[in-house]
């Protein structure tokens, strides 16, 4: 049996294989943009959250049923782009903070959001991409 410390380790190392970006020169081809959320949280989202949603338990959240998915869509975009955790998430619950997606344009932010709010058990409105400019002040 793997130790809480041994998960979290193993975690942390597939998170940051998550962040190494795309190959400098590869173009790869558009996906259609029903596919472009789901497209984005198996590149990134899945060493934490895992590809069912149920994150690792102590260590990463689960998505399944979050208020905070199925919350403002506005908090959510803030929490994921720029770190900013919403006020209704209290603090300290998890020992792992939340990589922020900085490089993510309005588009693919909320091509993320409503896949995750729309996925894993949740059933929370769609997000468009101005939702998101706004939330993030562009």
């Amino acid at each position: 049996m793997q130790t809480r410390s041994a998960l979290f380790l193993i975690a942390f190392i597939e998170s940051l294989a998550a962040c190494s970006g795309p190959t400098p020169g590869a173009a790869p081809a558009a996906p259609p943009a029903a596919d472009a959320g789901e497209r984005i949280y198996t590149a990134n989202c899945v060493p934490c959250h895992q590809q069912n949603g149920q994150g690792i338990p102590g260590v990463y959240p689960s998505l399944a049923g979050s208020p905070v998915v199925r919350g403002d869509p506005a908090a959510l975009a803030l929490w994921v782009v720029r770190g900013q955790r919403p006020a209704s998430m209290a603090a300290g619950r998890y020992g792992t903070m939340m990589l922020s997606f900085g490089w993510m344009k309005a588009e693919d932010a909320a091509a993320l959001l409503t896949y995750v709010r729309s996925n894993f058990g949740n059933s929370a409105s769609p997000v468009d991409s101005a939702t998101v400019a706004r939330a993030l002040g562009n």
